[in-house]
């Protein structure tokens, strides 16, 4: 399970997540850091990432075309990087299943 971090997310999540998702990266380190949602995108095709973000736009993607990518869309609001880190654990086993599932495109949590 290959997740991506979008810029709207904390690089620090990295760290704190490392073993409960050991394959994540953020845009920042793939050289994303300033690069649109369409670049952002197509990496996460060309890379077998699924995008973790907080950005609507991700959301209406999938919707346009499909998967890949798969989406996680956090919509927790104005939150601290702590209740994102809090609402990635608890929702762990949810995550682990919709990147197996072959079907579906995103996966809301809040």
């Amino acid at each position: 399970m290959k997740l991506l971090f979008d810029q709207n997310l904390s690089h620090r999540l990295l760290h704190v997540l490392q073993n409960e998702y050991p394959d994540l990266q953020h845009v920042r380190n793939v050289g994303l850091a300033q690069a649109s949602d369409e670049a952002v995108w197509h990496y996460a095709i060309q890379q077998g990432f699924t995008i973790i973000t907080k950005d609507a736009d991700f959301h209406q993607r999938s919707f346009l075309f499909g998967h890949p990518p798969k989406v996680v869309w956090i919509r927790c609001g104005n939150c601290s990087t702590a209740t994102i880190e809090q609402l990635l654990r608890m929702r762990r086993n949810d995550v682990i299943q919709f990147t197996a599932d072959r079907e579906g495109a995103f996966l809301v949590i809040e």
